[in-house]
């Protein structure tokens, strides 16, 4: 499946950013802006399954589990996964990012692969609040001062967080769909019937019945988001398979349902994320460069670009990613993804 991206900027990524610019114009030859770029090798979806040996660490409330590719001293990038996804996001990523000298990260967010709580008295609780700090921990854990940011899904909204919040640690920005922070107040407001019947598992999981059939059928379930969030990708078991086993982490459920309820305000968050979701709440800007992404087969809710340009407000780049790319754009369209990464860094 071919790649192709179409800009939209409102600040340039300095020659490479010119070099496409130009290109658009007229003004170069295709050569001249590819020699103005750093562009990286094509790869084929799929051609990485593993990341090798996995790794530990207690970080907060949590022992990490993640996978690390490339230097040890290298700039480091942390990627983030979502639900109902897992590391292998990344599995093509991240050796693309390698590659060109960057220290990878890829953790498993709580719930999920061999992330544990370290202690059974701690709240499963999957507010954005709490997942983001999670993120803070996790770099002091590892020693990681300043990192790239870059995630989809839950792992978008966690990036913008700490992009947000602690733009201190934050180098850069990659988020496919844009701006994705949640505002529980704001959404309590109904939204049209073709919107709300997107969400449809949203609603499912604010039941007893909903958290049932989601324990009870958590690949199904997991295969039917995949399915119906990219409906052009044409992963096969094997690709499913390698990230269903993450669901089964003993405290996914528990997870994944406090997560929807609390956006909906039906379950409380922890008081000692009250200053965080404050913040939050008042959709603060992201100042460090930033890329956003969007498939062009997204079947999953999204905000439209336009949205969300306004909440950043240092050098921003859009891209649009065609070629039937859907919601879990890094693992269908890994070069494009690692590419963003790479020119974002360089802002």
């Amino acid at each position: 499946m071919s790649e192709k991206i179409d800009l939209q900027r409102r600040h340039l990524f300095g020659a490479a950013a010119l070099g496409f610019s130009a290109l658009q114009l007229g003004l170069v030859t295709p050569a001249a802006a590819q020699s103005s770029r750093a562009t990286l090798p094509d790869i084929k979806p799929g051609t990485n399954t593993s990341f090798g040996a996995l790794k530990q660490v207690d970080a907060g409330v949590l022992s990490v589990g993640y996978a690390e590719a490339g230097p040890a001293n290298g700039p480091v990038v942390m990627l983030f996964h979502g639900w109902p996804y897992d590391i292998h996001t990344y599995v093509d990523v991240a050796p693309l990012l390698a590659s060109a000298g960057y220290r990878v990260i890829v953790p498993f967010l709580r719930g999920y692969g061999t992330t544990r709580f370290l202690s059974a008295d701690t709240p499963r609780n999957g507010q954005q609040g709490a997942i983001a700090q999670d993120v803070i921990a996790l770099m002091d854990a590892l020693k990681i001062d300043r990192a790239v940011m870059a995630g989809c899904d839950w792992g978008a909204r966690t990036a913008c967080i700490v992009a947000a919040l602690w733009p201190q640690r934050t180098k850069a920005l990659v988020s496919v769909s844009g701006y994705l922070v949640t505002n529980v107040q704001a959404g309590q407001q109904p939204l049209p019937p073709a919107a709300e019947l997107q969400w449809w598992y949203q609603f499912y999981l604010t039941t007893e019945r909903g958290r049932r059939g989601y324990d009870a059928n958590r690949h199904a379930f997991a295969k039917l988001i995949w399915q119906t969030a990219s409906p052009q990708w044409r992963f096969d078991d094997a690709t499913f398979d390698r990230s269903a086993r993450s669901l089964d982490n003993p405290d996914h459920v528990a997870i994944a349902v406090h997560n929807y309820r609390w956006r909906l305000g039906l379950a409380a968050g922890e008081s000692k994320y009250d200053e965080i979701e404050a913040k939050l709440a008042a959709a603060p800007r992201i100042t460090v460069p930033a890329i956003t992404l969007e498939g062009d087969a997204n079947g999953a809710p999204h905000p439209e670009p336009s949205a969300y340009a306004g909440k950043f407000s240092g050098p921003y780049e859009h891209r649009n990613v065609s070629g039937g790319i859907g919601h879990n754009l890094p693992q269908e369209a890994p070069r494009a993804f690692a590419q963003a990464v790479i020119d974002v860094a360089k802002a």
